[in-house]
């Protein structure tokens, strides 16, 4: 049993989360729960970046202060994340005091560790109001920002700190290659090393003083720049710099969004290695949801509500959509088409009929008492199942194939009953053969609901009380999927899991 700390990028709060958000949110609580499951002891971080400049303009047009308009944000982005299940252990806002202690105290540790990577200097460029951040030639297409394509680039003069960066390309890079340091999936590592290969230029950070910003230590004139500013999150969340916040540090898993790859590969080690921090073990940069081809963002409108999504067919649909269709590797386009097709065929004609039959015939043929049953093909299925599900999350985190496992189990427990024809066996006074069909459907329903959990945790946990279990689907439960013992216990017939919706 190990420690697993797992934090996610932090959200922008000037305006509602959309589904690009959630995918991130929803994949990254799947890994933590099924790190839990395996034993782990999990400490997983979300949170808000709160001290933005398009914070300020969105506080402007809705005529209230920045602290008020990131105090409803954070709200509104924390009920959103409550409404789609995320089980994380912290919430991080970077206006908090531990936070700005925590980004004076990296700063502060910069100049003690390396004193010559931090220097004052006129900075002069293309600044994009939506990334926050001066961008290089290679970042710009057609005269814009290539992440945001509908925003003006705006020219930039002013008198800043500076971070040599250029000092760590090779750092960084060597750390890279050797695997101390991972960046997934392979071709992200590769979009990072071939960064790295065309060089680093020192970067900024910080902006003339604003009063909505940490104060630059040592230089009241000046506040620290956003991007430097969020990215310490990840250690001020752990008690740094006060003793004990190795207990968390280093990070196993950033999950963070490809479009950020650059401050988190290489800026974000760059700043540990100068302050001399452990780097993090691990980045993986997941692709996009896509509005026909269309990135989703705040900056360029979405298609798709959230609001409208989880309403469609509640929380549990929505995860289990996006992790199945769209998945932590590449861009992927949401519509409703497919969604529609994928609660129809997986959820309510699979999982929902399955459990459905299953658990009534258990009350119908046996007054709800799971019989006792010799182990059956079914059951040599499920640990093939097992061993996929295991491979496909416990490093790839590839959750279109950990679901694709799980629901060979479904879809064959749903073709045993049809081979095995309960109502006929029960009808011929075969009780034997009966009770080893219904013994073995239970048995299928308790190994699902354990391996569903992590993606589908409401349902998961409405079908583990179905069968009669007690307490939460944890690390025991999953222990126990060889040979669950579920004879003698009393089920019920749950109401529908998934229902159809009416016309």
């Amino acid at each position: 049993m190990g420690r697993f700390y797992l934090p996610t990028a932090i959200d922008y709060s000037n305006g509602d989360p959309h589904l690009g958000h959630a995918l991130e949110k929803v994949g990254a609580d799947c890994i933590a729960r099924y790190r839990r499951l395996r034993g782990d002891q999990v400490h997983f971080l979300m949170g808000m970046d709160e001290h933005s400049q398009s914070v300020i303009a969105a506080a402007e047009r809705a005529g209230v202060t920045p602290r008020a308009w990131a105090d409803d944000m954070a709200d509104r982005f924390a009920r959103f994340w409550r409404r789609l299940e995320c089980s994380h252990d912290d919430w991080i806002r970077t206006t908090e005091p531990r936070h700005v202690a925590g980004v004076t105290a990296l700063l502060e540790r910069i100049r003690a560790n390396s004193p010559d990577d931090l220097y004052a200097g006129e900075y002069e460029g293309l600044y994009c109001a939506g990334c926050e951040e001066f961008k290089t030639e290679a970042q710009i297409v057609d005269g814009h920002c290539a992440e945001h394509p509908t925003i003006d680039l705006v020219s930039l003069k002013e008198r800043n700190w500076f971070f040599r960066l250029s000092k760590y390309r090779d750092a960084v890079a060597q750390r890279i290659t050797s695997g101390e340091f991972r960046v997934d999936p392979e071709f992200r590592r590769n979009e990072v090393l071939r960064l790295l290969e065309a060089g680093l230029q020192d970067i900024s950070i910080s902006r003339q003083r604003r009063p909505w910003g940490i104060p630059f230590p040592g230089d009241p004139q000046q506040t620290v720049y956003v991007w430097f500013d969020a990215l310490i999150n990840y250690l001020s969340a752990t008690g740094f710099p006060e003793a004990g916040y190795e207990k968390h540090w280093p990070a196993d898993l950033h999950v963070v969004g490809k479009g950020i790859t650059r401050f988190h590969c290489i800026i974000w080690p760059a700043m540990l290695l100068a302050a001399g921090i452990g780097l993090p073990k691990r980045v993986w940069a997941h692709g996009y949801v896509q509005w026909e081809g269309a990135k989703m963002s705040k900056s360029a409108g979405t298609a798709v509500d959230l609001e409208t999504a989880i309403a469609r067919y509640g929380p549990d649909a929505l995860r289990y959509y996006l992790l199945r269709d769209i998945g932590f590797w590449n861009d992927g386009d949401f519509t409703w088409d497919r969604f529609d097709a994928r609660y129809t065929a997986d959820l309510a004609d699979g999982l929902g009929n399955l459990a459905s039959r299953s658990l009534a015939m258990i009350v119908r043929y046996r007054d709800g008492i799971i019989p006792a049953g010799a182990t059956t093909p079914l059951d040599a299925r499920a640990s093939g199942v097992v061993e996929s599900y295991d491979a496909a999350l416990g490093d790839a985190f590839d959750f279109v194939k950990a679901l694709d496992a799980v629901w060979s189990l479904v879809n064959g427990a749903n073709q045993y009953i049809v081979q095995r024809e309960p109502w006929a066996l029960a009808k011929a006074g075969r009780d034997a053969e009966l009770d080893e069909t219904l013994a073995a459907l239970a048995r299928c329903l308790y190994r699902i609901a354990v391996l569903v959990e992590p993606f589908i945790p409401g349902k998961a946990a409405e079908l583990w009380r179905a069968l009669g279990q007690t307490g939460a689907i944890d690390a025991s439960a999953f222990g126990r999927l060889g040979e669950p013992q579920v004879t003698g216990i009393r089920v019920e017939k749950p109401r529908a899991l998934f229902p159809k919706p009416t016309v």
